[in-house]
């Protein structure tokens, strides 16, 4: 079986660094915030030709002024262009702090899912120092693919949903073989699907797979290379198998969890998210499948339990 945390990049930074840039390619950046636990995405950054894109931004007003700064030490121009992969707030809470004059794109069910949910990421860790942000809306959606040019960059905007969530994009760029996947694709940490499905994320891996990727930037963790791809289809496996034999058994998600032998996974960031995976899990196993919304907060609080009773923390 393939090991659980893809291959980093030999010159990723320990989870100590501070936030950088990282090259991929001649216009091609990643910004990687270790060590990629909850609320430390990365983000995306293309320039070329007098044009700037960013995939993605950040969760809090200083973490996206960081970022910010990030892209102003390699070009004067202001970002053009912000791709929102999916709704979640650490990924967009940053927008207007970044790009406030950018035009923001995204899947036409993020757009809706970012103007239902607001800001009220913020109250589920009400302690942490957000700042002055605010919501920015995208202003251009679609529903199946779309082709973004950044002067001499062409990427790819794909809908891969439902898998993270229930309309997850990646950003693919074909004649660099750079793969933005948001949080489809999680190097080094627990995937996690309770928001969206799991069975989708297998679809969207094997769709993935087929680009052929060379680089894979994840939502979080170290820039990786396509290992992640197998690592993530095999957890997710290994995910469902434990979730028919807690049916079989009769015993409730966090049980299941909690008896489950994390072998290989053991070393992956933030454990806790089995809980919430056997959640979506246990309901795509039901009779009938069930793929309705789960609520978040009493799944939070078993992910606490499973934890010995510390909290889900955000690091941003």
């Amino acid at each position: 079986m393939t090991q659980p945390s893809a291959t980093p990049r030999p010159d990723t930074p320990p989870a100590s660094a501070p936030a950088r840039l990282e090259d991929l390619a001649p216009g091609v950046h990643a910004y990687i915030q270790p060590d990629g636990g909850w609320c430390l995405n990365n983000a995306g950054v293309l320039i070329s030709d007098g044009a700037v894109a960013v995939v993605d931004t950040a969760a809090t007003e200083r973490r996206a002024r960081a970022l910010r700064a990030a892209i102003a030490s390699r070009t004067p121009l202001e970002v053009g262009t912000v791709v929102t992969t999916h709704h979640h707030g650490d990924h967009h809470f940053g927008n207007s702090v970044v790009a406030p004059h950018a035009a923001v794109v995204s899947h036409a069910v993020t757009r809706a899912e970012m103007e239902r949910r607001g800001l009220a990421m913020r109250e589920v860790w009400p302690d942490t120092e957000w700042g002055d942000i605010r919501l920015v809306l995208p202003t251009l959606t679609f529903r199946d693919r779309a082709t973004l040019h950044v002067g001499g960059l062409t990427a790819e905007l794909i809908h891969v949903g439902p898998a993270h969530t229930t309309s997850d994009i990646v950003v693919w760029l074909p004649e660099q073989r750079v793969l933005f996947a948001g949080d489809v694709l999680l190097p080094g940490c627990t995937p996690f699907v309770l928001m969206g499905s799991l069975s989708g994320t297998l679809e969207a891996v094997s769709r993935l797979r087929s680009l052929d990727p060379a680089i894979v930037v994840g939502g979080h963790g170290p820039v990786s290379d396509p290992e992640v791809l197998d690592a993530t289809r095999d957890y997710l496996l290994w995910v469902r198998g434990v979730a028919r034999a807690g049916l079989a058994a009769g015993v409730s998600p966090l049980r299941a969890a909690r008896d489950a032998d994390l072998g290989p996974y053991a070393g992956l960031r933030d454990p806790e998210r089995l809980v919430a995976n056997l959640h979506r899990a246990y309901a795509e196993e039901s009779s009938p499948p069930g793929n309705a919304e789960i609520r978040s907060a009493p799944v939070f609080a078993e992910m606490a339990q499973f934890n010995g009773g510390r909290p889900v923390a955000c690091h941003a």
